[in-house]
């Protein structure tokens, strides 16, 4: 029978989402990979369990994670292990990748989005989440619908707050201020960002800041390029090489620019993984950071990075002279 460690809230950092009165931990544990049926049961419980046990309570899932087995699972180990602690987590999920054939599968209608959120519910055995997020903006339905099954799944109370995903600037400034005139609790954007892909500072952050919404970075560590698993060349069987999110023509030049970080990392006495995610959150524009983890040491690992959050001007310096 699992016991909760009693000190598991001692030494995590917990941030606010905007100017909303939910705080969500600075580190969270994403389920995208490693979560399906290909990973036992147990191993997934070991992780889940034991980033709990070290204060991490914001759990990222979305329905297409494993074909919505990542959703199931969780809901299982929810259900047999930690249902006394719902109340201390905060569960996210979202809708708008494809999911079932037709054309109500994927994007942002509010038919696939009412369907989603009901499939997600029963998955998991949930009477509601904490946060839907609209995981992809839609090129074909107005963002007006969009925002409007948003604001009904919480007026129906299948979801506490919503929040976005991969929008860009003018789309998200336009669908944040739809949803703040339906007055829906609109509280986060989760956007791709990390060291090497720092596209949101080119408008999206100062949007995010001035309307007060939060910031939740997925893909920290840019699918593990920004660990020292990749210092000598990108290995044949790693996720980049796999999702081919690295062209062939910047493969040198991203090596350089990694064995370059990995040096200050050295010298912070920090791994280069721990300090990528230091990096996302050292200022209060960074809610929280996804990590995806396949053992319990990874996530042991990277949880060291709350130890050393700040960064001189020398090093930042140096870092943004790195990346050129």
């Amino acid at each position: 029978m699992y016991q909760a460690n009693e000190k598991r809230y001692d030494k995590m950092i917990y941030n606010r989402l905007g100017n909303s009165g939910l705080k969500v931990s600075a580190i969270a544990l994403g389920l995208w990979k490693n979560f399906g049926d290909e990973t036992p049961l147990s191993t997934q419980k070991d992780i889940i369990e034991t980033a709990f046990d070290n204060g991490i309570t914001y759990f990222d899932l979305a329905n297409n994670y494993g074909d919505g087995a990542a959703e199931k699972n969780f809901g299982r180990i929810l259900r047999e292990d930690l249902s006394t602690h719902r109340d201390e987590m905060v569960i996210s999920t979202k809708a708008g990748y494809y999911m079932w054939p037709g054309p109500y599968g994927e994007w942002g209608s509010k038919k696939n989005l009412f369907a989603s959120m009901d499939q997600s519910l029963e998955r998991m055995q949930l009477d509601y989440v904490d946060i839907f997020y609209h995981h992809r903006p839609d090129p074909d339905t107005p963002l007006e619908e969009t925002a409007e099954a948003l604001d009904l799944l919480v007026r129906q109370g299948k979801a506490l707050y919503v929040g976005i995903s991969n929008y860009r600037a003018p789309e998200a400034e336009k669908m944040i201020q739809l949803l703040k005139a339906k007055h829906t609790p609109i509280v986060v954007h989760q956007p791709r960002y990390n060291l090497l892909d720092r596209w949101i500072e080119d408008g999206l952050k100062d949007i995010l800041k001035q309307e007060q919404i939060g910031t939740v970075a997925f893909s920290p560590l840019a699918q593990g390029l920004l660990t020292d698993r990749y210092l000598n060349g990108i290995p044949d069987d790693s996720r980049v090489k796999k999702f081919d999110s690295l062209k062939e023509e910047r493969v040198e030049k991203t090596i350089v620019q990694v064995k370059g970080l990995n040096e200050v990392a050295i010298n912070r006495g920090q791994t280069l993984a721990e300090m990528a995610l230091s990096w996302d959150l050292k200022d209060d524009s960074v809610s929280s950071v996804i990590i995806g983890a396949s053992r319990v040491s990874q996530l042991m690992d990277n949880l060291k990075a709350l130890e050393h959050l700040e960064f001189s001007a020398a090093e930042l310096a140096e870092i943004d002279n790195i990346l050129g």
